[in-house]
């Protein structure tokens, strides 16, 4: 069981510098360098596109009182995404790039949705108007104990204590 890890690092450098390999072979080296990097540009400007879409769906989900649950997995899902298209090579760029398809995602989002629960916060919406205790709203005037008469109120003063 922990030889795994392992296996699984040797297994990826593997497949990675074997298709770099072919590819330069096919391409030459100057010009599979520069593909690599290319990849890299387009997928995250894709990752970035995507993200902001999906970060105002989630803004709109919230606004709206519904659970922005599949928006947060698309979320994970173009993060996890985004590590793949930065780390150099054909395979991973592959693995992004499949991460950002909308199919995948949904397929993504269906298996892991059923794991996840969402609680509703306390005032309506997942998260709005949450607060910890009870709070009571309310007016008073401070008076001197031994002559009944009413003290100057100094609310700053309290509230710094």
């Amino acid at each position: 069981m922990r030889w795994i890890p392992f296996i699984a690092i040797f297994l990826y450098v593997y497949i990675e510098i074997s298709i770099f390999i072919q590819v330069a072979h096919v391409l030459g080296v100057l010009l599979t360098l520069l593909l690599v990097i290319f990849t890299s540009i387009v997928g995250m400007s894709l990752v970035r596109n995507q993200g902001f879409k999906n970060f105002l769906l989630m803004q709109q989900k919230l606004a709206e009182g519904e659970s922005p649950a599949a928006e947060m997995i698309k979320s994970v899902s173009l993060i996890i995404a985004g590590l793949l298209l930065l780390l150099p090579g054909f395979f991973t760029d592959f693995l992004g790039l499949l991460l950002l398809l909308p199919p995948v995602q949904k397929h993504l989002t269906m298996k892991l949705l059923p794991h996840l629960r969402f609680a509703r916060m306390p005032g309506g919406g997942f998260g709005a108007g949450y607060q910890s205790g009870d709070t009571f709203d309310g007016e008073y005037q401070r008076k001197d104990k031994d002559e009944g008469r009413e003290l100057p109120n100094h609310d700053d003063d309290d509230r710094r204590r």
